[in-house]
């Protein structure tokens, strides 16, 4: 640009470099337990949605304990969790609103195929944990104050049992990490039903010995982090995602998702 000032053409360069580019996406975080992506049930739902709403999720997997922890400090946008007890608190203490179902399956409590405790005989996951503690066999515990955490806990605390010893391992670990340690020391482990399909495709050889009793279902909320106290939360886009977890095609691609030809998520009212 011959004749022009040095500083008048520095602007018209930074101008025309500035006009080059598009807006950045907006970003949507997400905290959300570990065993929606380890299961990679994420990996299926994410990348149309922000397709469609030219947005980035940014992910962050945790336990449901510290998922919602971040929700309180308004560290995030929204969460994706399954523990309905810490659940109703976190909504109940202000932090969240608009709390919606999305899918459920089950706890399982896996272990050796030996069954050394004979849990696969028990008529209630209870009495599977009072079989674990008799036989002192090995236990791996999540103890990260995850939603399978907090199920463990719920079941020893109905057997009147409190676990301690060398045989019961508290790791504060994810799902994925626990049922690594469960089957490296031949133990046992309650793990949601997706994380085990996931890794029992060459991660594991422990096998489901006690599933099926209606005191393991395992439902998975989302709920948006409140913009009325967190007013830099991307509340809008928050509520897009929602719609589309919930709504028609979210809901189809979570029934239609498969993990070796096994479904391991379901939607309300359908099978």
């Amino acid at each position: 640009m011959p004749g022009l000032p040095m500083r008048i053409h520095t602007l018209v360069l930074l101008l025309a470099c500035t006009a080059s580019f598009a807006p950045a996406a907006p970003r949507l975080k997400l905290s959300t337990t570990t065993s929606t992506q380890a299961a990679g049930i994420l990996d299926v739902l994410l990348p149309p949605f922000e397709k469609k709403c030219s947005c980035q999720v940014d992910v962050i997997a945790v336990g449901t304990g510290k998922a919602l922890k971040l929700g309180e400090s308004g560290d995030v946008d929204v969460v994706l969790v399954h523990a309905r007890a810490l659940e109703d608190r976190f909504v109940a203490a202000g932090f969240g609103i608009n709390r919606r179902d999305v899918m459920y399956n089950d706890f399982v409590i896996i272990g050796p195929a030996n069954d050394p405790a004979h849990i696969s005989g028990a008529k209630t996951a209870v009495e599977a944990f009072k079989r674990i503690a008799a036989a002192q066999a090995p236990f791996i515990s999540r103890g990260d104050e995850s939603g399978t955490h907090e199920k463990e806990m719920e079941l020893w605390r109905e057997a009147g049992l409190n676990p301690q010893g060398r045989w019961y391992r508290s790791v504060g670990q994810g799902m994925g990490e626990t049922i690594i340690m469960a089957t490296e020391v031949r133990g046992y482990a309650l793990t949601d039903r997706a994380t085990y399909a996931a890794f029992k495709q060459g991660k594991t050889d422990l096998k489901i010995l006690f599933q099926g009793e209606a005191q393991l279902f395992n439902p998975y909320s989302v709920i948006a982090v409140n913009p009325k106290k967190f007013p830099w939360v991307q509340f809008d886009l928050t509520m897009m995602f929602i719609d589309f977890i919930t709504g028609p095609e979210g809901q189809r691609m979570i029934a239609d998702y498969r993990i070796g030809n096994e479904p391991v998520f379901f939607v309300y009212g359908r099978k």
